[in-house]
């Protein structure tokens, strides 16, 4: 009796760690498919990117204006170096943000972005950006950095963006990871120097 019990507790536990590794697995493969689809269908106002422009420029303007703001941890002055701008749709166009780490302290950031309404984030196509790598600023340090962008003709067939005529660009800076890194290896470092320190005797 004891083994056919046993036996039973095993068909039920089984399928239910079954289940929780599936959900497990499931919950740590969400955020890249999540953020793949964003990137494929400009969900949430996510910008695509692109090599180059398309070579074919409409008569339709749209206004691009810029946005910056920073994390909570972030001690960065950050901020559009325009307000606005008017472009063509298929037309290259660069604007510049303007970033100053205000600390005494060398600082690596990472820029979070969107374009709203959300519902152009697909037509909305990166050339280069300083938001495709971490950006680091030495203590004191200000910067200018470029974003070349345009805005696919694809969205002239689209009737559902047809009313709009103003886009918003927005980036948050955040901390980046390498930060908590650095200092650990700094850390490390000095823990390493102290150690092979030779002492005040000599020894």
């Amino acid at each position: 009796m004891t083994d056919k019990l046993q036996g039973r507790k095993f068909l039920t536990v089984a399928p239910l760690v079954l289940v929780v590794g599936g959900m497990v697995g499931m919950s740590f493969a969400a955020v890249p498919l999540y953020q793949l689809f964003c990137q494929v269908t400009g969900f949430g106002g996510t910008t695509q990117r692109a090599e180059a422009a398309p070579g074919i420029v409409a008569d339709r303007v749209l206004t691009v204006r810029f946005n910056a703001d920073v994390g909570r941890d972030m001690p960065w002055r950050f901020r559009p170096s325009q307000g606005s701008i008017d472009v063509r749709v298929g037309e290259s166009a660069l604007a510049f943000y303007t970033a100053e780490n205000t600390t005494d302290e060398t600082l690596v950031g990472t820029a979070s972005f969107n374009v709203t309404p959300h519902k152009v984030g697909q037509y909305f196509q990166k050339i280069e950006c300083f938001c495709f790598t971490e950006q680091r600023l030495a203590a004191g340090q200000r910067t200018e950095m470029p974003v070349m962008f345009f805005i696919d003709p694809a969205i002239l067939d689209d009737p559902n963006v047809a009313e709009v005529n103003t886009i918003t660009l927005s980036y948050v800076f955040f901390k980046s990871e390498a930060n908590e890194q650095a200092a650990a290896d700094l850390a490390q470092a000095n823990r390493v120097a102290a150690a092979e320190a030779p002492t005040p005797d000599g020894g």
